[in-house]
């Protein structure tokens, strides 16, 4: 039997349907954003960005069944994090962070961001950056001082880039001294799926063991879009079979890559059903791989 629907729609989610499954306890959405009016964005940044701060996105974990989550500081404001510290303190034990700094980040910065709840520092080649564009070298900086600081044992280093970045940067992903996490399926175009060369890339390092795939932003490439979004079907059950272990969901609420009113989230929970092929591979993507990932308290 269906859910029942919701009452009133949650912002920037379209539909009050909620998911076919009643999700697990713990549940984790591993890619969102928060974006309060009271954070200035960074000069950089040229469009306005949504209002969606805390309040907002409960209403949607409300919806979904999600308990926990983990908040990723936005292009938009840049290499400040306020706004993300901000949230993890409403959202308290049940949040994580990932930031975004610069090269020269200090010591102390760090250890200040990992007694927030930060777990990861994301190392974006897509977006406009503050600093401009992003050089591949970078990684191998912010990799070096994760591996040497105490407090940020267990961080990781999260990538957005498209395809061809992702083939090209390869050896330098290979070589990182500390986890990587691809996000939003690399990209990779649905057309191609599993015969796309970035997707024999990520199945590589998913094999060496160090790596994890965000099964988030199917919208991004699909050109059928939802409800299903059957195009990127082969490519999601393919990185399912590949590592189960290694992935991790998300939202990526409040869709700002997309045209407002487009994106139903509730769909996208279905689509993760329809990529893992059964409930144990759905559970083990939204519960126990986030915990691990990001440190949460897990249960027995």
């Amino acid at each position: 039997m269906p859910l029942p629907e919701i009452a009133l729609p949650v912002p920037h989610s379209v539909g009050l349907n909620r998911p076919l499954r009643r999700l697990p306890p713990q549940a984790c959405d591993s890619h969102m954003h928060i974006f309060d009016p009271r954070f200035a964005p960074s000069a950089h940044w040229l469009r306005t960005p949504p209002v969606a701060p805390v309040a907002a996105y409960r209403a949607l974990q409300a919806r979904l069944g999600t308990a926990r989550t983990v908040v990723v500081t936005p292009s938009t404001y840049g290499t400040d994090n306020a706004c993300t510290l901000e949230a993890l303190d409403q959202l308290g034990d049940s949040a994580r962070g990932v930031a975004v700094v610069g090269p020269d980040v200090s010591a102390a910065e760090l250890a200040r961001l990992a007694a927030r709840r930060v777990r990861g520092l994301r190392v974006n080649f897509v977006s406009p950056q503050s600093w401009g564009r992003t050089p591949p070298e970078m990684l191998d900086t912010l990799a070096r001082q994760l591996a040497g600081h105490p407090a940020c044992a267990g961080w990781h280093l999260q990538v957005f880039a498209h395809p061809e970045q992702i083939v090209a940067l390869a050896p330098r992903l290979q070589a990182l001294p500390v986890p990587l996490v691809i996000d939003h399926l690399g990209r990779i175009d649905p057309a191609q799926g599993p015969a796309a060369e970035a997707c024999g890339v990520l199945r590589r390092l998913l094999d060496g063991g160090n790596t994890w795939v965000k099964l988030s932003g199917a919208y991004m490439r699909s050109t059928v879009q939802g409800p299903g979004y059957a195009d990127t079907l082969p490519l999601g059950r393919a990185l399912v079979q590949a590592a189960p272990e290694r992935l991790v969901w998300g939202s990526d609420w409040p869709h700002t890559t997309e045209p407002p009113g487009t994106v139903n989230d509730a769909d996208l929970v279905d689509l993760l059903q329809a990529w893992a092929g059964s409930e144990a591979a759905m559970d083990r993507i939204l519960v126990d791989n986030p915990a691990r990932l990001y440190g949460f308290e897990t249960t027995d």
